[in-house]
């Protein structure tokens, strides 16, 4: 029976021996388990980081796009402004060179009243001056 005594003895010291490697394993798996979830949450926090960032940047980007659009449109107004000052001024120069031409008519017409006169005028300060006795040049 001593025998017995022993040898269950030994197996059970065996056994706790093998249950104080499995438990020391297990604490080790466990350790090393909640590093990973450490690093885990670390690695969590720069990706939240990150997204933080790249968030900002879309939102600087969307205010860019807006401010650029604003800008668009004024430049669109603009061109619209002048594209219509240009019809305008076209409008002007067309009816400049359509009273131009109407002044040029009314002159060509007038010419040969103006010579008339001319004529008239030349005539009686010559008869003026046959009258007087003086030179043309002097009366």
């Amino acid at each position: 029976m001593a025998g017995e005594v022993r040898n269950l003895a030994q197996r059970s010291a065996g056994a706790a021996k093998e249950i104080k490697d499995l438990i020391r394993d297990s604490v080790e798996k466990v350790s090393d388990g909640a590093n990973l979830v450490n690093q885990s949450g670390e690695t969590l926090l720069d990706i939240l980081d990150a997204v933080n960032k790249v968030n900002e940047v879309v939102s600087n980007i969307s205010e860019g796009a807006v401010e650029q659009s604003s800008g668009i449109d004024q430049v669109n107004v603009a061109i619209s402004q002048m594209d219509s000052m240009t019809q305008q001024n076209a409008a002007l120069v067309e009816e400049a060179a359509a009273a131009s031409q109407a002044m040029a008519e009314q002159a060509k017409k007038c010419k040969p009243y103006c010579l008339s006169l001319k004529a008239r005028y030349t005539n009686r300060r010559e008869s003026m001056c046959e009258q007087t006795g003086e030179s043309i040049k002097g009366c």
